[in-house]
């Protein structure tokens, strides 16, 4: 049995979701507007969130987004009346971790469900992930130099992330956009070098050790080994705004 959160505006589908997924053996909480739904999914009691995309107080998209970006750790199922590509695509870019097109069936939906569940016990058994005094928590996605905690971006944190799983070994441009991005094509722009730019500059904040070294030609590399020379990416033509959805 799992704790499940439902946020949807639609009484009747939220009551048709909600018996059928006490049916299965599941406990469902239910918010009918999306700050509730925010407030609920914040407290940490919750395995997974099934969101309505479609809210009248705020999007869906952008309680992915505030979600992810406050690194709550909570698996999130997006339902929507919207089946265009580019729809899917926004909702997984925001945090979602699967997106699933109204009128649905609910076997398949159940199936999704149980899948996100079992990625999310994985997940719990995992181990911290350290370089040096920099150390990952994938459980709980909080980050910290030391005593500093760090505050990254979704983007920044799967970026870092993949790079503490390869720690000590060179990972090239087009392992990152394939493992960060879901790239697997170059995309004749500088966004590996600019995350990697904003990454360094809040791993070495007040003065702190380089971790993160750049070996032109060849690629990066996470160590605390201070005997690395880094040769940074020259950014001189790089974007120096940050993007604002990271």
């Amino acid at each position: 049995m799992a704790q499940l959160l439902l946020v949807e505006d639609d009484a009747r589908i939220a009551r048709f979701v909600r018996s059928g997924l006490e049916a299965e053996g599941h406990s469902v909480e239910v918010a009918v507007t999306a700050l509730a739904g925010l407030a609920l999914a914040r407290r940490g009691d919750f395995s997974l969130v099934i969101l309505d995309r479609m809210l009248p107080d705020m999007d869906g998209i952008e309680i992915c987004r505030q979600l992810r970006s406050e690194q709550i750790d909570i698996r999130i199922l997006m339902l929507t009346a919207r089946d265009a590509i580019g729809d899917r695509i926004g909702g997984l870019r925001a945090g979602a971790d699967d997106y699933l097109a109204k009128p649905f069936s609910f076997d398949e939906f159940v199936a999704r469900i149980e899948a996100l569940l079992r990625r999310g016990d994985l997940r719990r058994h995992q181990a911290e992930l350290r370089v040096g005094n920099l150390v990952l928590d994938p459980m709980t996605r909080r980050v910290a130099r030391g005593d500093r905690r760090l505050d990254l971006t979704p983007r920044e944190y799967a970026l870092l992330r993949y790079l503490m799983e390869n720690a000590g070994a060179v990972v090239s441009r087009a392992q990152l956009l394939n493992a960060v991005w879901g790239l697997g094509f170059d995309p004749g722009t500088k966004v590996v070098e600019v995350y990697i730019r904003y990454l360094r500059l809040k791993l070495e904040e007040e003065n702190a050790s380089p971790l993160l070294h750049t070996l032109r030609g060849m690629g990066y590399l996470l160590s605390a080994d201070a005997e690395i020379p880094d040769q940074p990416v020259d950014l001189t033509n790089a974007p120096q705004q940050k993007p604002p959805s990271g």
